[in-house]
């Protein structure tokens, strides 16, 4: 095992073939694991909020000071070919339409005082995000909905271990088309030199650095689970794809990856899916008591996806589609302070 079979401020919870929920303090746990020896962290951490929720988080103010001791730790038990992919949500300052940099401060915080690399930003669009918040966007319309978090993949050089060939995604039709009736290579306005490999078919396409997966999970069996034995279902869950992402391109079966924090476990469910050994830390027993539902029934292959389907595919309109027409209404001169009747 990577850590110490006996400790009295953390426990085992619950083992499976590759995985074990650890019940404790993550800190506790981390402290003890052997430097170099982690793969892949994967995780979300409680968001630095403005308002307190239910299963705990920081004020978005002191975030970087509360991270700082989990940082350390991240840097020393990843291995040089590991990476660190964090699931970071924005927050709004309270009582104005502004937002606050927390999690910008938290990345440049890793980079610069920790060493960690920026490998890459990614973006995770919530397709069925509710147009939130509500006074803003809805009521004073001085903003958009705000549905994306920020997924920074960190590594510990600059060469962690990856391969997008694990994560792509079909041709468009428009890409079809090209490849169909060819391509002639030439150099754009743009300047980039556009060489005749542009119109081999390769079977699938790079996918781009945004991801698109509605948080939707309303009846699932860790749902029902939860309502059948009476324990909370953890608030702040993101879907499985997510972290399924990230463990494909970046691990490989029997690598270890760790989620510092648990909550419902999904990380723990995917590896376990996949064949990545797996740790899932978890300071409430509750949670981890409802997370057992994810392993109850046995955890089997997903069903495989026609890539045909129209309902695997989450559209973007182009801003301008509603742009007829010259008739607009004036600004507010004050900034949306004082409400407006509609």
């Amino acid at each position: 095992m990577t850590i110490h079979e006996k400790n009295p401020l953390y426990r085992e919870f619950y083992q499976t073939q590759y995985g074990r929920m650890i019940l404790g303090n993550s800190l506790d746990v981390l402290c003890n694991y052997e430097a170099s020896s982690i793969d892949l962290i994967m995780t979300s951490p409680p968001f630095g909020l403005v308002r307190q929720k239910e299963y705990g988080n920081v004020h978005a103010d002191g975030y970087c000071d509360w991270f700082r001791p989990f940082a350390e730790q991240f840097y020393r038990i990843l291995r040089d070919t590991g990476s660190l992919v964090i699931d970071i949500g924005g927050a709004w300052n309270r009582g104005v339409p502004t937002r606050h940099l927390y999690h910008f401060k938290l990345l440049i915080m890793l980079c610069e005082e920790y060493g960690f690399h920026l490998a890459e930003e990614f973006y995770w669009w919530n397709p069925s995000k509710l147009p939130t918040p509500a006074e803003w966007v809805t009521v004073r319309r001085i903003r958009v909905k705000d549905a994306v978090n920020m997924v920074w993949w960190l590594s510990k050089t600059p060469w962690p271990k990856a391969s997008n060939s694990r994560v792509l995604q079909p041709y468009s039709a428009s890409m079809l088309e090209l490849l169909e009736k060819g391509y002639k290579a030439k150099k754009r306005p743009s300047g980039h030199d556009i060489s005749e490999k542009f119109s081999t078919n390769n079977g699938a396409a790079i996918p781009p650095n945004l991801i698109a997966i509605p948080n939707t999970e309303s009846n699932s069996f860790y749902i029902r689970y939860c309502q059948e034995h009476g324990l909370p279902v953890h608030p702040a869950r993101y879907p499985a794809e997510l972290p399924e992402y990230f463990i494909r391109m970046l691990t490989d079966k029997g690598d270890l990856v760790v989620d510092p924090f648990g909550g419902s476990c999904v990380t723990g469910e995917v590896c376990e899916r996949l064949e990545r050994q797996w740790q899932c830390i978890e300071l409430s027993e509750e949670y981890l008591k409802g997370a057992l539902g994810r392993f109850k029934q046995g955890v089997s292959d997903k069903p495989v996806s026609n890539p045909q389907d129209e309902k695997n595919y989450y559209r973007i309109p182009r801003p301008g589609i509603l742009w007829n027409g010259h008739e607009e209404e004036h600004l507010p001169l004050d900034g949306g302070q004082s409400r407006r009747k509609r």
